[in-house]
C-alpha cells in the first residue's frame, strides 16, 4: 500500500469553458495526463491525497462529473477545500452524495489503515512569501490562477483558518502509526523556519504535510524538506508534471 498526493487538479468536466490551457503549456491536456500517470502508478489499495482546488465548478451539480472522474481512478481519495473550490458549500449536503471512493475533510479527520489525515485550506500569510521562486515579475497566469477577490483582511482569514486546522488536527487518531496534514496554501516558507502552521503540526505530532497552490514553478526544482521532524511536500499538479507524488509506503 502506498500513499500519493496531487493538488490543484482544476478539473472542468462540468464547466468546459474553464480549460487550463490558457495558463501555459504545462497545463495543456492536463486531465488526460493526470489520468494516465495516475493509472500507471496508483493501485486500488492505495491512498491519494488531494489538497484543494479540485474543480472550477461553482455549484455542486457542476462538480459531479469531476468527482465521478476522480472516483473512477484507482485508490481511496481524501480531499480538502482549496481557494477555488466554490462548489464546496455545506459539507452535510455534499457528503451523502459523494462517490464512495472520495472523502472530504472539514473540521474533522479521516483514518485509513492506521493512517490519520487532517487538514484545512489555510490562506496567505505575512509570515512568509514565495517571491524568490520567480526571477521576474510574477506571471499574469500565476496571479489569475491563485488570487481570490476578497475584501476581508488576509491575516484575519489566516487566523480563522488556523483555528479550523487545529479543530481538524485535534480529531486525528494519535495512536495511528502515521499522521498526515493537508493544507491548500503552503504550511511553511522556503527557508523552513518556524511558522504558525508548523508549530501547530508539531503540537499534534504530524509526520507529513502536503500542500499545493504555488504554480508556474519549474517542475522538479527541489523545494521544502524536513523541519523539526515534519516532512513538507509541494504537490501542485503542474509542479509534479501531472504525476501523483508517492509520499510513503505502508506494509
Amino acid at each position: 500500500m502506498s500513499i500519493w498526493a496531487i493538488a490543484d487538479l482544476h478539473l472542468s468536466f462540468g464547466v468546459p469553458n474553464k480549460l487550463m490551457d490558457i495558463f501555459g503549456p504545462q497545463w495543456v491536456n492536463h486531465a488526460a495526463r493526470v489520468e494516465k500517470a495516475w493509472k500507471e502508478n496508483v493501485s486500488p489499495d492505495d491512498l491519494v491525497l488531494i489538497p484543494g482546488d479540485i474543480s472550477w465548478a461553482m455549484q455542486f451539480d457542476e462538480v459531479r462529473p469531476d468527482l465521478e472522474w476522480i472516483h473512477k481512478l484507482p485508490g481511496t481519495k481524501v480531499c480538502i477545500k482549496g481557494n477555488h473550490d466554490y462548489w464546496w458549500s455545506s459539507i452535510s449536503k455534499i457528503r451523502p452524495i459523494l462517490p464512495p471512493s472520495c472523502h472530504l475533510i472539514q473540521n474533522d479527520s479521516f483514518t485509513w489503515k492506521d493512517v490519520s489525515i487532517g487538514g484545512s485550506r489555510m490562506w496567505d500569510t505575512s509570515e512568509y512569501n514565495f517571491d524568490a521562486l520567480f526571477e521576474d515579475e510574477e506571471p499574469v497566469a500565476q496571479k489569475t490562477l491563485t488570487e481570490s477577490d476578497v475584501s476581508e483582511d488576509k491575516d484575519k482569514i489566516f487566523r480563522r483558518e488556523l483555528g479550523r486546522l487545529e479543530n481538524s488536527l485535534k480529531t486525528m487518531d494519535q495512536k495511528a502509526k502515521l499522521r498526515i496534514a493537508m493544507t491548500h496554501y503552503p504550511a511553511i516558507g522556503l527557508d523552513l523556519k518556524d511558522s504558525s502552521i508548523s508549530r501547530l503540526l508539531e503540537k499534534y505530532n504530524v509526520n507529513i504535510c502536503v500542500f499545493g497552490h504555488i504554480h508556474n514553478v519549474q517542475s522538479g526544482l527541489p523545494l521544502f524538506g524536513i523541519h523539526n521532524g515534519v516532512e513538507y511536500h509541494l504537490v501542485a499538479c503542474d509542479y509534479l508534471n501531472c504525476t501523483p507524488l508517492k509520499i510513503t509506503s505502508q506494509p
